[in-house]
């Protein structure tokens, strides 16, 4: 937002600016400019407000120039994690950044997340995401009969893990890896943040049939500790650290 525009503001009012959106578009049975499947750059401008995010933008498009854009979103509040993409050159949900700290004086660049297939526009296919969580076997694991009572953990032991509680599978983390954009095996991130709740949780049972999986030629060992997947996690959680844990139990033998 430029100091012209906040001047210009009577006192009391949110201020507005003009900003250009500039996204990165793709539709599978193509259009009447481009062939099916074809990659191409289009610019929408919108009158927006200081306290408009990227996606109140996207919706100002798709609502009122072109309804035929495509994106994911659903709580709208940094919650259910369905609106991640690049934007600016970094992975972010739209939900939670404001247009107005991205320098809206020059164009917003706009683009699906990287490294995996890309359905239409900014929607990618997440199944081979949720694969890999799902190799990790993300539930609790016990042994034995069931307990008459809830299976206590005392505050200590839940601090071990509490960051890795966080993640809402966003998978802005995975996606920002250089790794899992070039590997092809790579479980990535996320799977081992999931992976980490439960191996440091002290009510489960099944940490080394985990620590097994991650182990293996896909697991811990493809990460370079680049720290894009810390810098790109829109809840905070320490990605890098959670994972330098995993790979120290493996190397020491103790949880």
């Amino acid at each position: 937002m430029t100091a012209t525009a906040e001047a210009s503001t009577p006192a009391g009012e949110v201020p507005s600016f003009e900003v250009t959106l500039r996204i990165r578009r793709m539709n599978p049975e193509g259009t009447s400019e481009h062939g099916e499947g074809e990659e191409y750059w289009e610019e929408f401008k919108v009158q927006a407000h200081a306290t408009d995010r990227v996606l109140d933008a996207l919706h100002m498009v798709k609502w009122d120039q072109d309804g035929s854009l495509a994106f994911r979103r659903s709580c709208a509040h940094g919650v259910c994690g369905s609106d991640a993409m690049r934007i600016n050159a970094r992975n972010r949900l739209a939900c939670k950044t404001l247009l107005k700290d991205l320098n809206p004086a020059k164009p917003i660049i706009i683009e699906p997340i990287k490294g995996l297939p890309v359905e239409k526009d900014l929607i990618v296919d997440m199944e081979p995401f949720f694969a890999s969580y799902r190799e990790i076997m993300p539930f609790l694991m016990t042994d034995g009969p069931a307990p008459e009572r809830e299976r206590l953990q005392s505050p200590e032991e839940r601090q071990r893990f509490d960051d890795t509680t966080k993640c809402i599978m966003c998978a802005a983390c995975t996606t920002s890896c250089p790794v899992f954009w070039t590997d092809g095996q790579y479980f990535g991130p996320q799977a081992i943040v999931g992976a980490h709740r439960f191996i440091f949780d002290s009510r489960d049972e099944g940490q080394w049939e985990r620590l097994e999986i991650l182990n293996d030629k896909a697991g811990v060992w493809k990460c370079r500790t680049a720290f894009n997947c810390t810098e790109a996690c829109p809840r905070g959680i320490e990605v890098t650290k959670a994972i330098s844990e995993v790979k120290k139990v493996l190397n020491t033998g103790e949880i």
